[in-house]
């Protein structure tokens, strides 16, 4: 039997249309699903019985996905939440990401690439990567990531690496043993959608490589799935 089956999930959308055919299509792929109209509806759901998962609209009357995401948080429960959306902007990805979201997909979207990006936070979920999205502080090996002073060490000594640089091992750090595609990468963190021919992760990741001075093909950090993208390969764990 499939690992996801008997999950629950509670969908968080003021769309009928989306709501009615998204629940059918996750409940034949093996999923318990439930329902809520908008965000408000959403935390009383939330309160009745935690989900395995949520998957939530941002643009919502009443509570909208982002307050959703800060009040679930605020109550110390560490569920992992997909939000959609139909806003592109970068910024507007990475605070949803800040205020504690695990992913973020833009509307419309596939419905597999929902199951898939479903599947793959549970499976971090399992793995407590829960504990990595909170703390303060990443560790792999000698390399010390400190998320609110945005400093990055390896042993003693302190790396310069440049914003965009950072913020993609923070997020590859907080994702470990995942693969990420360029195109997700860019979307989630460039906030490019259409971008393909963008070289600007590839450059970013040629920095980190350098400036973490990753090259022991043995012990990397940070791996290159051939034709895929990229993974963090190093164990991650609260430091």
């Amino acid at each position: 039997m499939d690992a996801t089956s008997r999950r629950s999930i509670l969908l968080v959308d003021d769309d009928e249309a989306i709501t009615g055919a998204l629940a059918a299509f996750l409940g034949r792929s093996g999923f318990d699903v439930r329902v809520a109209e908008d965000g408000r509806a959403g935390l009383l759901e939330v309160e009745r019985a935690v989900p395995d998962l949520v998957v939530c609209d941002v643009l919502m009357p009443h509570v909208d996905g982002r307050e959703f995401v800060r009040r679930v948080r605020a109550r110390q429960l560490w569920l992992p939440i997909i939000l959609l959306t139909q806003v592109g902007e970068s910024w507007e990805r990475s605070a949803a990401l800040d205020e504690g979201a695990d992913d973020y997909l833009n509307k419309p979207f596939d419905p597999h690439e929902l199951i898939s990006r479903i599947r793959a936070v549970l499976r971090r979920t399992a793995q407590n990567a829960g504990s990595l999205r909170s703390a303060q502080r990443l560790r792999a090996r000698d390399l010390t990531l400190d998320r609110s002073t945005r400093r990055v060490w390896r042993g003693d000594r302190e790396l310069a690496l440049t914003p965009k640089a950072l913020m993609l091992l923070e997020y590859l750090m907080v994702h470990p043993q995942e693969v990420h595609s360029r195109d997700r990468l860019l979307s989630t963190l460039w906030g490019f959608d259409f971008a393909t021919s963008s070289r600007a992760v590839d450059h970013r990741i040629a920095e980190l490589r350098r400036v973490l001075g990753d090259n022991d093909a043995q012990m990397r950090f940070i791996e290159t799935a051939q034709s895929m993208g990229y993974q963090f390969a190093a164990k991650v764990t609260p430091a």
